[in-house]
């Protein structure tokens, strides 16, 4: 008789579910739903880089994933399901009223944007970041210091100061704050008091400048200067986090039904989607967990004798029990990795958006499938001529802050570079020149790690790309000079959140105890080429300077 687990991984684009029998691993199922607001383009403007998800769609994919995942299981897995976890992207917060209700649930607010969740890559709050970096230079504490030192936009606190700042309907509402990893969990058990939602300590402590050095939160005198407006969330938000592999909570009775699941299952704390990615990678003491994506997110863990009293510079955040409890876990990544590559394809479909759906030559039906043809072919059209050039061929040099720089050192203002074009600049060149810099990007981080003293002996990689890009992967490992593992299952986050489920539900008593029996292995592992290494090294100080000249300058 199996025990199955549910994992949930809750993306920037969509959701997706899986079953898995917790005591071999076996995954018997999986969903992949979009949500279907977000998919619209609806509540977000990226002209000024507002990025929004409304909590109904979190909700409708939730329903969905879950019942069609199950549907593909055998008969009666519905009632041997024991645990459910969450991960999500992060920081993705949103204001709630007093029951815990994010305010876009409301009927009043239901159309506002800034009553929505506000996703990680939502870079509107650059000003009240700033505002944050300054307040805590010249404070007593420095309130930034177990995150790198400099404080994001992407993060907590600058996200609801900005919208406090700009909506005075959302004012006059929010009573406290929720992340969504700590959401989705509070919702499906019931909780109907926002006091009473379990605080993420991967969420917290990575994002929102919590430690137990400072009793939790910074302090109100903190927060009041930096804004009045801040005035009485500390006291309404939370004192105490947990770590992802304790129990909330049973599966309510109401979810029960929804899901076709029983009460008996429990639900595990929530966390971000690459800490528990990392986890399901099979994340150990010194190696670097790439979670590759549109962005990519950096993990590691460490000893508390290692890391001793280091503050890591620059980075996301060191966080005890972040990833594995009884560790620290280390963050960082880029702000642009696929996502820069997806830029690149959309300037090359302008003619065919643009002009092409223009044309009387061929009739509507031809025109759309041919576009969707051309367009879906650019990509691996790129890569198979862009690998024919040799390294030492190309004069175009890159870097990858198209979406400013997460880090080393996050500064959102930053703008991407291409130079050292000419006019035999082809649009395979331009496209290698955009790999290799986002592997520069990615040596940076590395670089930055081993500075501060972080020991890293291997590389993990998971994620869309890792699986199905060869070049980029065999880049990446020829600039880090370092060999790269992928990870077998292509749903390494989802599986991550399994094995928290199967701990919370008492089937491991640990973390590592599940990652041991529940792990998926990798597929196969990309090897340097010691010539090429060599090369990339040369350019990569090259890059440095560039980076360094377009920052002081272009800003």
């Amino acid at each position: 008789m199996g025990k199955y687990v549910l994992g949930l991984d809750f993306g920037s684009d969509s959701a997706r579910a899986i079953v898995v029998n917790a005591l071999n691993g076996e995954i018997l199922a999986t969903s992949v739903k979009y949500y279907p607001r977000w998919r619209q383009g609806l509540y977000c403007n990226p002209a000024i880089n507002q990025y929004r998800q409304h909590p109904q769609d979190y909700i409708d994919v939730l329903e969905g994933t879950i019942k069609e995942a199950l549907a593909q299981c055998p008969t009666g897995t519905a009632l041997k399901v024991v645990g459910i976890a969450f991960d999500t992207t992060g920081s993705t917060p949103a204001f709630t009223n007093q029951d815990g209700v994010p305010l876009a649930l409301l009927p009043e607010f239901s159309e506002n944007p800034n009553a929505m969740f506000v996703l990680w890559k939502d870079h509107t709050a650059i000003k009240e970041a700033s505002e944050i970096n300054e307040l805590s230079a010249h404070w007593e504490t420095d309130y930034t210091a177990y995150e790198g030192g400099i404080y994001s936009s992407e993060w907590f606190w600058a996200k609801a100061l900005h919208i406090l700042r700009q909506d005075k309907q959302i004012r006059s509402k929010a009573y406290s704050i929720v992340e969504h990893c700590e959401w989705l969990p509070a919702l499906i058990t019931g909780v109907n008091k926002s006091s009473d939602i379990i605080r993420s300590r991967c969420a917290c402590g990575h994002k929102a400048m919590w430690h137990d050095k400072w009793n939790g939160l910074p302090s109100e005198d903190f927060l009041t200067a930096l804004d009045p407006l801040l005035s009485g969330f500390r006291n309404r938000l939370f004192e105490n986090t947990e770590t992802a592999d304790k129990p909330v909570g049973h599966l309510n009775e109401q979810w029960a039904k929804r899901l076709g699941l029983t009460t008996n299952v429990i639900v595990a704390g929530g966390a971000f989607d690459c800490h528990m990615g990392a986890v399901g990678a099979g994340i150990t003491p010194h190696t670097f967990v790439r979670v590759i994506g549109t962005s990519t997110c950096d993990i590691m863990v460490s000893s508390y004798k290692e890391i001793g009293n280091k503050l890591i510079k620059g980075i996301c955040g060191q966080v005890d029990g972040s990833v594995i409890p009884g560790m620290i876990g280390l963050e960082a990544g880029q702000s642009a990795f696929g996502d820069v590559y997806a830029w690149f394809k959309r300037v090359l479909e302008f003619p065919l958006k643009e002009i092409l759906t223009k044309s009387s030559l061929i009739d509507t039906e031809t025109k759309n499938k041919l576009i969707e043809e051309v367009t879906s072919c650019i990509i691996p059209s790129l890569t198979r001529e862009a690998e024919k050039i040799p390294v030492n061929e190309s004069t175009i040099l890159a870097t990858d802050w198209m979406n400013g720089r997460r880090t080393p050192d996050a500064n959102q203002l930053l703008k991407g570079s291409i130079t050292g074009l000419t006019l035999n600049s082809s649009a395979p060149r331009i496209f290698r020149a955009l790999v290799e810099a986002t592997a520069f990007g990615s040596k940076a981080i590395v670089d930055r790690l081993r500075d501060e003293g972080i020991q890293i002996d291997n590389v993990i990689g998971i994620g869309g790309i890792a699986l199905k890009s060869p070049f980029v992967m065999q880049t990446l490992s020829d600039v880090l000079n370092m060999p790269i593992k992928v990870c077998q299952t292509d749903q390494a986050c989802a599986l991550g959140a399994a094995m928290f489920a199967a701990t919370a539900s008492g089937i491991y008593n640990n973390i590592e105890d599940a990652q041991y029996t529940m792990s998926s292995g990798f597929a196969f592992e990309y090897k340097p080429n010691r010539a090429t290494a060599a090369a990339y090294q040369k350019i990569y100080n090259n890059y440095l300077t560039v980076g360094q000249f377009t920052e002081d300058n272009l800003l």
